[in-house]
Formats: structure tokens, sequence, C-alpha cells
């Protein structure tokens, strides 16, 4: 055995005085860091892992020792250990480890060497209670495989959709004047976050893939690697996005028919560069015949084929094609009500259930629209046993605030991946999603990484739920804030982590109460979708989606007498969502038109509703902003700040809303509110 000399990751230290720690600061390390403790085995991130033990035992006086073998003969409080001979019930994998207290020691034992790296993470998420009393051997290994983001990052600044599309944190963490970033240390340490939480992939370009980003796959594909290289020591491969067309932008060729051997053997070649440059790269995204974006379609061919020719190119490779089922038409007439967006990705993807390669994802966004703040689970998920599927769902929040104001999407997608398409009997969406959990990144240059830095806990929660899809949300909200504020929970513990409960815990619904009611969506600003517009959408090409008129509201998609999409769904749901009477009220505008004086199972009238709630939600944001205010002593004081400008544009933007959305119905409606509150 040798002693370790007590020197920091490179990941650590450059960005320590100007980025954000986010849920890795220092102080989390401290019970770690104070021991002593062994690390055992060879490769690459079981060196990651000794640089982490070492800097935690540099900064707390610990120690730390790095051995082939472990010695029962060598005290120590924390074993680290590689090995093959885990003793756990079923085989764990590449990823899992196990965890065990006995005779005052605690060991963590993996096969692979990511489970000794997520080993270390639960270690430092356990704190002191993983040196107290004896601990029974758990067994710990992840549900989904896969669980990756999305980042929709332009290489060069797009005179459209910017740095970022859909970014509400700055620019790029990869990207800086159309080429990669030359000094990528915060890359790093951003795979250092991403690993703590349980993320292992990341899509580094925009699924848009515009005339810069076509070229990452063939002759820019050595900064690819330099980002790949960065990400690598902590175990995140990467993916990239590209272009269906490739054949055309980038190869010459005449066509990019996926049946078209010439194309085939352009795949594969490129293909095979791409992995001469990146041999642990993961695969690609795509996106296909759909707003705009190139397709099989204008060869009269499959998504099918589409995919199958990228992952045939892949297949050599171990490599996985990740293939978007977002696909609709954008050109619809809004008089045609038989058009229904909902429908389209069911109607295009479940016949070719079967039909895609073992190394094909189809990666199915969570609702059947747009990642609004209310939609039913999309119902491809339950109709495609044959085909591995990956839920997609959306950690920036396009439609949930941009970042600048306060929702928590953890207990919404907790929902989603329980939630079981054919009753409580049946087999949950977490179950379902062999093909594992996507997320479109939240995270930018901003030095919190995510503008607000109450939205850290948006992509902490996603990595902690692709690695327990039945994880209780609120669980795991609580382990963002224990590990986040560790430092000032000392003073005032439960002052401040009552406080910070009370702010996260229901603002996804204080969301909703202020915005879109009942499951409607898409009362948003056009392009932006930043603010309040009932008709923004209404009238457009892109869609139709609440059909208010002097009547009633809501759109009406029963199988009896509207666009039939409530038939996508197994029974019972096809029957629960089929009838106004048994519709859930969350989603009764989803399903059915009705009259504003409905009633719904809480009582209440639409109507009524749509007035109350939009004024308890700004209610809400008001008391949590007085609440964040509560804890200006305990908080990091340009933390505080920052959150604290954020919830008075949170505060303006609720009362716009609720003043614009309640006009519009009153309006509409001519009905007054029950209780003579004003209707701006």
């Amino acid at each position: 055995m040798r002693r370790s000399a007590r020197t920091a990751p490179a990941a650590l230290t450059p960005l320590a005085d100007h980025v954000d720690p986010a849920w890795l600061p220092s102080e989390a390390f401290r019970a770690l860091g104070s021991r002593r403790t062994v690390v055992c085995g060879t490769g690459a991130l079981v060196d990651t892992v000794h640089g982490e033990v070492a800097w935690a035992c540099g900064a707390f006086g610990g120690s730390v020792v790095r051995a082939e073998e472990p010695a029962d003969d060598r005290p120590c409080d924390l074993l680290l250990h590689l090995g093959e001979r885990l003793d756990a019930p079923e085989p764990l994998g590449d990823e899992g480890f196990t965890l065990v207290r006995r005779r005052g020691r605690t060991t963590v034992t993996a096969a692979g060497q990511r489970g000794l790296l997520y080993g270390l993470f639960h270690v430092v998420r356990l704190g002191e209670a993983a040196f107290g009393a004896s601990r029974a051997r758990e067994a710990h290994r992840p549900a989904l495989a896969s669980r990756m983001l999305d980042h929709w990052d332009n290489v060069a600044v797009h005179p459209v959709m910017g740095q970022v599309e859909r970014g509400y944190a700055g620019g790029s963490l990869f990207w800086r004047d159309g080429r990669a970033r030359g000094d990528l240390e915060r890359v790093r340490t951003y795979g250092r976050l991403l690993a703590a939480c349980g993320i292992n992939a990341v899509a580094v370009n925009n699924v848009n893939v515009h005339a810069t980003e076509a070229h990452l796959l063939t002759d820019r594909i050595g900064e690819v690697a330099e980002i790949a290289g960065a990400l690598r020591p902590y175990g995140i491969r990467t993916q990239l996005s590209v272009t269906f067309a490739a054949p055309l932008v980038l190869g010459g060729l005449a066509t990019a028919d996926p049946l078209d051997e010439a194309v085939r053997a352009w795949w594969a070649e490129a293909t095979g560069r791409v992995y001469a440059a990146i041999p642990d790269f993961g695969g690609y995204v795509v996106k296909a015949d759909s707003e705009g974006q190139p397709g099989p379609f204008a060869y009269g061919r499959s998504h099918a084929d589409g995919a199958n020719l990228l992952a045939d190119a892949l297949a050599p490779y171990g490599g996985t094609v990740h293939w978007r089922a977002f696909v609709y038409d954008h050109r619809q007439d809004w008089r045609d009500r038989s058009t229904d967006r909902a429908r389209a990705a069911y109607d295009h993807f479940v016949p070719l259930d079967g039909r895609f390669r073992d190394n094909a994802v189809l990666q199915v966004k969570h609702g059947p629209m747009d990642f609004q703040v209310r939609e039913p689970v999309s119902p491809v998920i339950g109709a495609m046993p044959r085909t591995r599927l990956a839920v997609e769902v959306q950690a920036t929040q396009e439609y949930t605030g941009q970042q600048r104001h306060v929702c928590a999407l953890a207990p919404m997608w907790s929902q989603v991946l329980r939630w079981r398409p054919e009753g409580a009997t049946g087999t949950s969406v977490g179950e379902l999603a062999r093909g594992g959990l996507v997320a479109v990144s939240n995270a930018g240059d901003d030095p919190y990484w995510t503008g607000h830095p109450l939205a850290q806990a948006n992509l902490y929660t996603v990595g902690r739920l692709g690695w327990q899809p039945d994880a209780d949300p609120f669980g795991l909200l609580d382990e963002w804030i224990d590990l986040t504020f560790t430092p000032a929970r000392t003073e005032a513990p439960e002052r401040l982590v009552a406080g910070l409960r009370a702010v996260l815990y229901r603002s996804w619904r204080t969301y909703e109460k202020y915005t879109a009611p009942l499951g409607v969506g898409f009362m948003v600003q056009p392009g932006h979708h930043y603010g309040p517009s009932v008709d923004g959408y209404e009238y457009s090409p892109w869609g139709t989606y609440h059909f208010a008129d002097r009547d009633g509201v809501g759109v009406d998609r029963t199988r009896a007498t509207g666009t039939g999409y409530a038939g996508q769904y197994a029974k019972p749901w096809a029957e629960v969502y089929e009838s106004p009477d048994t519709c859930p009220d969350e989603l009764l505008l989803f399903f059915h038109h009705v009259p504003y004086g409905h009633v719904l199972h809480s009582g209440r009238t639409v109507i009524q509703h749509i007035y109350d709630t939009h004024f308890e939600g700004v209610a809400e944001v008001e008391e949590a902003r007085q609440v964040w205010a509560s804890l200006v002593d305990l908080v990091e004081p340009a933390r505080h700040t920052r959150v604290a400008e954020r919830y008075e544009e949170q505060l303006r933007g609720a009362r716009e809303w609720r003043d614009h959305i309640n006009s519009y119905f009153f309006r509409k409606s001519g009905v007054p509110d029950a209780h003579g509150r004003r209707i701006h």
C-alpha cells in the first residue's frame, strides 16, 4: 500500500471562487474527509474516486490510502473496493454497488468502476449516517440503464434560437464563438455534478441540427472528442445530435434514403470515424420529420427504416440511436376540429412496434403535447411492448416559468413515472422505460448553473428519478436541500429546511394554479412562450388548444363525438377519460369541451375554479416570497439576493397571468366571480 498525497482532483479547485458548487459544497464532504479511507482497484474512474477522497481528506484532516486489494489488518473507517464478490442477491452490473457497516468500518463494493463512483457519492449523501450504527448490506443499482440529458445548445449563436434553444441559464457550457470552449474545466465540474445525481450520458448539441452542428459529425468530431474527454472522468458518455440529411449535407450524396446502399455505407464510414475519435461514444440523437427537420418521409420510408439505418451503423461499436417521437403536423388548419396534435405520436409510431432494432430507442415525450404544466401521460408509452422506449421530460422550464419562477418538477415527473397504463395492477411507466429517462437540460454557463438557484433542484432530482423512478419526490427534494444548504444548516436547521420545503414542495401546483387551467395548456405568448396569451396559439398552424367560446371551453377528444384521442389508451383509462363524469378534474379540459357552469368533482363550476385558482396562485407566490425573505440570515447573501429578485418577477408574472386569464374568461362567459372580487 502507498499513502496518497493530499491533492485535489482537477475538477475541484479551478472553479471554486466563481462557480456555485450546487449539491457538492465542500462541507458535504466533511464526514468522508475527516476519516481514514482505503481505495482499492485500478482504472480511470477509480482514480477519480481516489482523487475525490484525497481532496476531502486534505480539506478536513483525514487520510486516504490507495491499494490493489483490501487488507483486513489495516484499520480504516471507509473501504471503497472494486471487486467481483459483491455478496448481492442479484447481479448489479457496472453501475451497482453494495454498502455495509460492520465492526466500525463502512464498505462500498462494486463490480464496475461506475458503481464505485456512485457508491462514493452515496456515502456523501449519507454524511455522518454512513459512519454511525451498523448497517445491514444494502444493494443499490439504477432501475434505468440510461439517464441522459439533451442539451439544446447551438455551436454558433443562431439568429432566432440564440446560443441555447429554450435555455434559461445563460450560454452554452460546451460551445463559444462557433467552436468548442478552449477551457473545459467547467465541463469537467459539470460532469462531477451529474455523476453525483446519477446522470450517465449527455447529448452536447441541439436536436434541431443547424449547418454548423452538422459538421460535428465529420470534420469537427475532434471538438466533440475534447468535450467527451472532460466528461469521461465522471463516467459520462457523450452523445451527438445529428441531422438525418447528413449524407446530403456532408457527404455530397444525391439522397438520404435509408434503404439506399450508398447512404448506409456513408453512415457506417462516418460512424467508424466517430468511434476512432471517441471510443466510448454513446450514440446519436435524431429529430426527424418534425417541425421542418428532414426525415425518412421524404423517401416514402418509415421511422423504423430511418432509425434502423443509424442503429445498424452504431451496432458494431455498442452505440445506441435515440429517435425522437415528437412528430406531428405543424401546418394545421385551425378550423378543422378532426386534426389533433395529441394523436400524432401514437398514430405514427404504434403501428411500427417491433420493427425497431434492439439498439434503437424511441424517445417519447411524457405527455402527448409539449411539456405543459399538466398533461395526461402519453399513450404511446403503454402501447409499444416490443420497442425500447425512453421517457423524455423537460428540466428546462420552457412552459413552467423559464427558471424565473420557482417550479420544482420532481412531483410531476414522479406522477408520470408511477402511472400505470393498464391500471392499478399493471406495469408502471418507470418500469416500461427500458430505454431510460431523458431530460432536456436546464444548465448553462450561469454562475448558479441554472439561472434560478432553486432550479438546481430539477437538475438533481431528474437524475435521481432516473436511478429510482419510484422514489419519493419530496424525499429527493430533501436530499437536494440537505446537500446544497449543508453549511447554512448548522445555524438553524429546522427553520431553514421548513422554509425551503415551503417554497419547493407545492411550487408546481402553485404555478399550475395561476397559469393554464384544468389541463388545457398552451395559453402562452407565441415564440418565446413566456407570459400569458390565451389565444396566442389558438388560431395557429401549430395546433388549437382550448376552443373557448361564449358557451364553454375545452377540447373534445372523446371517441363518441371528438377526435378519438381518448381511445388511444387501454382500459380502464380509455373509459375514465371518455366521460366528463369520471375524467379527473385536472385533465377535464384536455379531454372535454364543457359549459362554464359544469360542476367539477371539487364542487366548483369550471368558471369559478378558473377565478379561484388564479387568485390562490398569486396568494401562494406572495406567501413563498415572504418565506424566502425570512431566510435571509441563513442563506449565502448572493444566492439569497438572486432568488429574491426572481421572486419579484414571479409575483409580477403571476399577477399578470391572473388578470389576463380571469379577464378573458369573464368576457367570454359573462359569468361574474361568486366572491365579488375585481376581475381586471
